[in-house]
Formats: structure tokens, sequence, C-alpha cells
């Protein structure tokens, strides 16, 4: 084999411009830990989508049908391109060969977004809690960059669990990124007190650490943030995206707190997404 040969992933990605009328470009690759990338791709002329929401992309198979998997949006609904942010599974049927993607080289994106993570499924509220893990955060990636957020909510609170601080250097730079944006800075007065940001971690040793649904029971989510303990369906909504365990522990407290679940079609006080990238 000589350096001219394509490598697996370019001959893939060339097969699907050719079959598919979905293939999209990658921009950008980031590898922020041997576990988790964040890719940028270009973005159809025609897709509207609303931020929160959740596209199916992929690779073709070496027979060459379409292996695709639900993914959320990372990037707001006003930005140019398409940001991903993914795990890496080594023996994963599409994140073990998406994980080698190069900026040139393109991948299938299937133009219809659906998503329960949009503010359509809630009712209006005072503070809006984003309760996240993983690449959980990806939703809320574009759901903090989004105006309208920080219009319809006094207070916004983003939580992050991961096992290991690395893994949650992707929220805390885009956090980062969302108080030094001049537009976005306006609306979150400066960053200083309408988007908070709360890292925790499970395994490694870090200034706060414990699985959020134990921070929430014993009061230490409110006490570090100054606010009085428990949720009230009045004040306080709620936005998901994690585990199938982490869905299922929240939507408990919740309910015990008084708070309904949403949908598109009936909003209430929470959400949960219950899509998840394999």
């Amino acid at each position: 084999m000589n350096d001219m040969t394509p490598s697996p992933a370019r001959t893939d990605a060339a097969s699907a411009t050719r079959a598919l009328p979905d293939a999209q470009t990658v921009t950008d690759v980031t590898h922020w830990t041997d576990r988790l990338f964040s890719f940028k791709v270009t973005r159809p002329a025609s897709l509207r989508f609303r931020s929160g929401e959740f596209v199916m992309i992929g690779l073709l198979k070496d027979d060459g049908k379409p292996l695709l998997r639900a993914y959320s949006i990372a990037s707001p609904a006003w930005d140019d391109e398409l940001e991903f942010y993914s795990i890496k599974v080594q023996d994963g049927p599409l994140t073990s060969r998406l994980q080698h993607i190069q900026p040139g080289e393109q991948i299938i994106l299937r133009p219809k977004p659906v998503g329960t993570l949009v503010h359509d499924a809630l009712l209006p509220g005072k503070r809006l809690w984003f309760f996240s893990t993983g690449t959980g955060i990806a939703p809320f990636a574009s759901l903090i960059r989004e105006p309208q957020t920080y219009s319809d909510y006094d207070e916004v609170i983003l939580t992050h669990t991961c096992r290991d601080v690395a893994e949650l250097e992707y929220g805390r730079r885009l956090v980062e990124q969302v108080k030094s944006d001049e537009m976005l800075a306006e609306l979150t007065d400066g960053g200083t007190s309408k988007l908070r940001y709360y890292p925790t971690t499970t395994r490694e040793e870090s200034p706060k650490m414990g699985r959020i649904t134990d921070l929430i029971d014993n009061g230490t989510l409110f006490d570090d943030l100054g606010l009085p303990h428990g949720l009230s369906p009045e004040t306080d909504r709620a936005m998901v995206c994690g585990s199938i365990g982490l869905n299922t522990d929240l939507k408990a407290i919740f309910e015990r707190y008084g708070l309904r679940e949403g949908a598109n079609s009936a909003p209430a006080e929470f959400v949960v997404e219950k899509a998840f990238v394999g």
C-alpha cells in the first residue's frame, strides 16, 4: 500500500457522496480524551431545527447500506455549521469508525431533526435546569448558545457529571465561550448571573464530587448554588440528557416535587431525551 491509497474512511465517504444525497463534509475534529471527541460538518442549506433537537448521522457499512445513530446537534439553531459531541467505543459499530474521521471527509446526515429537549415542550418558568452526564451535554451545548434560553428564563443552570476531570473540559470551555461571546454575554448579564455551571465527577478527585441525583437528594446542589432546597412546579423547569439510569432517577425526583413530564404536544415542567448514541 502506498501513500496515495485512500483510507477506508475516505473510501466510505466517497461512496456515501455518490450513493446518497445526505452527505455532509467534515470541517473540524477535536479529540478531547481517549474516549471523547467532537466534530463539525457543513449544514444543508435547507435544514431548519430547534436548538436541542437531534438528527440521524452515520457512515456506509461495507455492504453499502447506511449505519445511522441519533446524535444531538451541539450547535445552536443560528450556526452556519453543525457540531456533534461523541463517545469513542472501540468495538462500536459506528463510533469505532466515526472517531477516525478527518476534515474534508464526509458523513451521512439525515436532515430530519426531532427531539423533546426544546423550549416548546416546557411551560413558562423562571429557572431552567440542564441535567447532563457524559456526552449528554450536547443538546445543552446548543441551548446555552440559544438567545431564547435567556429571554425565557431568569436563571439557567447547567449541571454536567462525568467520571473524570478531563471529561468535563468540553463543557467548561463551552461555558467560557458563552460568557465571553459579545452577543450572549449581554443576554446573560456578562455571564455573572443568568448562566451558572455546576460540574461534578464521580471517580477522579475534583472540587465537587458525586452523582447529581445524590447531590439533589442531600441538598448539596442547592446549598452550593445558594438556592432553596427542592424544585417547584411554579418556578423550576428541567431538561435531562444522560444514561437511562439517570433519566429514570431524575424523573422520579422531579415527580416527587410535583413536576410533570412534558412533550412537544403537551408542554409541562420537565422533559427527558430518550434517544441515545450507540
